[in-house]
């Protein structure tokens, strides 16, 4: 028969229980068989020596003296093994409650982790590495998922708003439309299909950083040297900064080494990392390109900084999270979807590289750079 729906489930006994237990009846056996073999050996032994030194002349004599050893082995024996069986068991009880106690704090906090209690931690119980190791572990484990439900939260959020403004205006104007109030002229047709280019734009950009994160984007690689691909992007950049009146500054070092790399993919990393350097600087800024070779990582290392808003340090280890915004109300008026640097960390991870960002502080500009190695 089922346990009616919110029961609480019957436990058997829990593991100090079972723990005590095992080691009691260790402690059993050790004694039971201790006082066999005594009990075995030791009288015959006792006979022979008695036989060698010539102790009782009768028969009798030496009945009574053996009895008088296995009497005195007896409740020695005895009172040795109820003495050793009494502090054994002590230590076991001390060493059984420790142990469960710790996993039992353990399995408690893991119980509010699974209810969605994420800031839950549990200290080192002190019963050596591999309890530390778990207690550690749990607490690494605990932080991850935490931050994992937070950046959940806030892609919900952030994806309903992104959604939410070109939605409501697509919706009003259809609206006015079939009520007659607006008619489909040039200027209503285009501010349609920028509405329309928004919301495919941004499904475009969720696909692309899920594939890139699960390592499933196709790399067309190839051997090319790595200027060109940057003066291709920012040539491709060019008009945009022109628009805004931001300097555009390439410093290539001369001699740089040809790179294994797939053109198109990487001209789109530093398409994404000009646009952001882009929205976050001011008009009459700067942004500066740079290319030079990475001796220490034998590599090529490029680099894209700006003089505009700049990351305060507790930002900086989440810029690269998909929908990460430093602030929120101001990233959304340069009209980014949040998802440009998710995607070129993960195709800067996919050609074996890496991708950094440094800021001195707000207001003081930032800077990407890009590493990759030459092989």
């Amino acid at each position: 028969m089922n346990a009616p729906a919110g029961a609480p489930t019957r436990r058997g006994a829990g593991l100090a229980g079972r723990l005590l237990a095992a080691q009691t009846l260790v402690l059993l056996t050790g004694g039971l068989t201790a006082w066999l073999i005594a009990a075995a050996v030791g009288p015959s032994l006792f006979h022979e020596h008695l036989a060698r030194v010539n102790v009782g002349s009768t028969p009798a004599q030496i009945v009574h003296t053996e009895m008088a050893y296995q009497s005195a082995n007896a409740i020695s024996l005895s009172w040795a093994l109820l003495a050793a069986l009494a502090v054994a068991m002590a230590v076991n009880v001390y060493i059984a409650r420790r142990i469960g106690r710790s996993v039992a704090i353990i399995a408690d906090a893991a119980s509010e982790v699974a209810g969605g209690h994420y800031g839950i931690r549990v200290p080192a119980p002190g019963l050596g590495a591999e309890f530390d190791a778990l207690a550690s572990g749990f607490n690494q484990m605990a932080d991850r998922l935490g931050s994992v439900e937070l950046t959940r939260r806030r892609l919900l959020a952030d994806l309903g708003h992104e959604m939410r403004t070109p939605v409501a205006t697509l919706e009003a104007y259809l609206e006015a439309l079939e009520d007659g109030v607006a008619t489909l002229n040039a200027g209503t047709a285009e501010l349609l299909r920028s509405q329309t280019k928004r919301l495919a734009r941004l499904s475009e950009d969720i696909s692309a950083v899920s594939r890139t994160e699960e390592g499933q984007i196709q790399l067309n690689m190839a051997t090319v040297h790595p200027e060109l691909v940057i003066a291709a992007a920012v040539d491709s950049a060019a008009e945009a900064y022109q628009t805004k009146g931001v300097r555009l500054v390439t410093d290539i070092s001369p001699g740089l080494p040809e790179l294994s790399m797939d053109p198109e993919r990487m001209g789109q990393v530093l398409g994404n990392l000009l646009d952001n350097a882009l929205r976050h600087t001011p008009a009459e800024g700067t942004v500066t390109i740079s290319a030079t070779t990475s001796r220490r990582a034998a590599g090529v290392a490029i680099s894209v900084a700006d003089c505009g808003d700049g990351i305060p340090a507790k930002h900086l280890p989440h810029v690269f999270e998909r929908f990460y915004r430093v602030d929120a109300a101001r990233d959304r008026a340069h009209g980014g979807s949040g998802i440009g640097l998710a995607i070129a960390k993960a195709l800067v991870q996919a050609h074996g590289g890496a991708l950094t960002a440094t800021s001195p502080g707000s207001g003081q500009g930032s800077t990407f750079r890009i590493l990759l190695h030459s092989d």
